[in-house]
């Protein structure tokens, strides 16, 4: 198989420009008789459904929630970048192109980052028009706050609750299309399998998740945008129903994984507090812009923090990265905050924490002044720990979050399987090996309200596509897969919970491919991984049936692939013999401790095909070439 970026030819200003001239287009008659399927409706699904609804396709739009707006997207907090310069402070579209390259740590495509920061100017536009209450200045402009890996102020946000404000715009714009005939929603349906015909995506499988029933949905294109895969290692941020079989259906179908190994470590998440805890909770990266983070300057003193004078506080970011001080990007400060840790300095009664300290900004600013920027923050902090962060530090350490890698993808975000586009988080193209904060509603929007209508637009006028029904043997053939592994999960009768498994599976992942990796760690992950998955089938309880609402079902399926996903996320780690963002390879580091980078063997981004259940997946690598942004070690110094 040989991989096509379609990157588009000319200066990058203007191959975006370029692309969609070259594109052919749809009249706005012949669009009545396309159907695309978008599975996902948050910021990118919803946006791609609503955007191609207006356009006059018919679109089939399904989710798992019980509802649109209760995709993840909504649990974005901080903010959304986009280069619009309002502070006049420096900003630029090229300079956040460069920023989000080097934050990346030079394993993106160049091509697709600078379209991103092109775009960005106009998803503002776009979502002031819908209404979304971004926080404004006292004269009325548009208010603007830093995140990590910049020197200037450009996200854009609503107080701490920016995705979900984000999401109920975009919710809005997509009632409008079902309300108008356009957009069919499909709540509570799973998809389970991608149906490929004569090589092209030309359907899904999905169950009802209230009745248990299987059905099959026909159509001319499949838009996946079903967010990242970070549950794998169970304890995480994202929410609990979050997970990868889409992508990975379609992966064991045909369509390459890239990169699975850049997984995101944020560095301000609330520490762990029991064996027992089901998930992570999210401070968002925002409150590094008036939080100071310290630890004390002394291994093991257990005292309050209120009696931890300033000079006995070492503001380690501040001291070792001064040019960007807090605002490090998410992969430095998590591995920053490791380290002071695994040197007894860390705080709580576990030692994994060190404090988030607002004790300056109250100061300076007034109480008022703070809660007006963080106020919901803080009440979600104090309702989980019973601490006062006005009064006492917020206590923090790194979680898994995001996830660079998923599903490879061109220029156009087609997948190696013609018809199948994949959006967001879900895809692997913006990032590199590490996402700068406030990026992942920029690149959700920018893919479902700007490119794809474009992108699929060519697809559907070039493409030859067939009539198809129901009685297509491939359509059976899918369908036969996911009644066999719903049976077979279901006939096992073993003695162990579903969850009991997910959890062993992220303790061995976070403990040897997670912040921190080495060879030796990932041989043995891979090897009990194996161990493991046996045991999972012939062992694991499922109870209940296939007929009904059932939530252990439901997780069984998605753990199944979790355990496949984790194969080769340690496999693609191994493989990487280098440090790089969020990748961190023990054996590959500077002489200060970051991350150390092998451009003349590495510099490419890693696809792997699979070989089939138990065989080693292909690699095809898709060589980077940097341009504009000149290969050289990351330095925040």
């Amino acid at each position: 198989m040989k991989l096509d970026s379609r990157i588009p030819s000319g200066p990058i200003e203007q191959k975006w420009d370029n692309c969609k001239f070259e594109m052919k287009l749809v009249n706005p008659a012949n669009k009545r008789k396309f159907t695309v399927i978008v599975v996902g409706s948050g910021l990118a699904g919803g946006a791609a459904a609503a955007t191609m609804g207006e356009l006059g396709y018919n679109v089939r739009c399904f989710c798992f929630q019980d509802s649109p707006r209760r995709a993840h997207s909504i649990a974005a907090q901080g903010g959304i970048n986009a280069a619009k310069n309002y502070q006049n402070d420096g900003d630029s579209i090229y300079r956040l192109f460069y920023d989000t390259v080097k934050g990346g740590d030079f394993r993106a495509r160049e091509a697709n980052v600078y379209r991103l920061a092109q775009i960005s100017v106009n998803i503002i536009d776009q979502c002031v028009a819908q209404g979304v209450p971004f926080a404004r200045e006292y004269g009325g402009l548009l208010a603007n706050r830093s995140f990590g890996g910049a020197q200037v102020s450009r996200t854009f946000y609503a107080r701490g609750q920016t995705g979900q404000q984000l999401l109920l715009g975009c919710y809005q714009a997509l009632e409008r299309q079902v309300n108008a005939g356009r957009v069919t929603m499909f709540p509570r349906h799973e998809m389970l399998e991608l149906i490929v015909i004569d090589g092209k995506a030309r359907g899904i499988v999905t169950r009802n998740l209230v009745t248990g029933k299987i059905d099959t949905h026909l159509a001319d294109a499949v838009v996946l945008a079903t967010g990242g895969y970070g549950n794998v290692f169970y304890l995480s941020t994202n929410a609990k129903g979050s997970n990868a079989t889409a992508i990975w259906r379609a992966y064991r179908k045909g369509a390459l994984m890239a990169n699975p190994c850049f997984t995101q470590i944020h560095p301000t998440c609330i520490p762990v507090s029991g064996d027992y805890q089901s998930k992570l909770t999210l401070m968002s990266e925002s409150l590094r812009n008036d939080g100071r983070i310290w630890v004390p300057k002394q291994g093991g003193d257990s005292r309050p923090p209120g009696q931890i004078s300033e000079d006995e506080r070492d503001y380690y970011l501040e001291r070792r990265y001064p040019s960007f001080g807090n605002l490090v990007p998410r992969d430095v400060a998590s591995r920053a905050a490791k380290a002071v840790c695994d040197e007894r300095r860390g705080v709580g009664k576990t030692g994994l924490g060190v404090y988030l300290d607002f004790g300056d900004a109250v100061r300076r600013l007034g109480r008022h002044v703070v809660e007006e920027r963080y106020g919901n923050l803080f009440e979600m902090y104090e309702r989980i720990t019973g601490e006062d962060p006005y009064s006492v530090p917020m206590r923090i350490f790194p979680a898994i979050h995001y996830t660079m890698g998923g599903l490879w993808v061109d220029y156009r975000l087609m997948s190696t399987i013609p018809g199948l586009f994949v959006l967001g988080e879900a895809n692997f193209s913006d990032h590199g090996a590490n996402r700068l904060g406030a990026s992942a509603l920029m690149q959700g929007l920018a893919d479902g309200y700007f490119i794809i209508p474009f992108t699929i637009g060519d697809y559907l006028a070039t493409a030859k596509l067939d009539k198809i029904d129901s009685n297509h043997q491939e359509v059976r053939r899918a369908e036969n897969e996911v009644n066999e592994q719903i049976n077979l999960l279901l006939s096992i009768k073993g003695k162990r919970t579903v969850d009991s498994f997910h959890r062993e599976l992220g303790k061995l992942l976070w403990e040897d491919c997670g912040m921190a990796r080495n060879a030796r760690g990932l041989q043995h992950a891979m090897g009990k991984i194996a161990e493991l998955r046996q045991e999972y089938l012939r062992n694991v309880n499922v109870v209940g049936d296939g007929g009904e609402l059932n939530q252990s079902l439901e997780k069984a399926g998605r753990v199944a692939d979790f355990f496949e996903l984790a194969q080769l996320l340690c496999l693609d780690a191994f493989e990487r013999n280098e440090s790089c963002g969020g990748h961190f390879r023990e054996e590959y580091q500077t002489p200060e401790g970051e991350a150390l980078r092998n451009d003349d063997e590495y510099c490419y981004a890693a696809a792997w095909e699979y070989a089939g259940l138990g065989q080693k997946p292909a690699l095809h690598k898709e060589t980077l070439s940097f341009e504009h942004v000149h290969l050289a070690q990351r330095s925040y110094k």
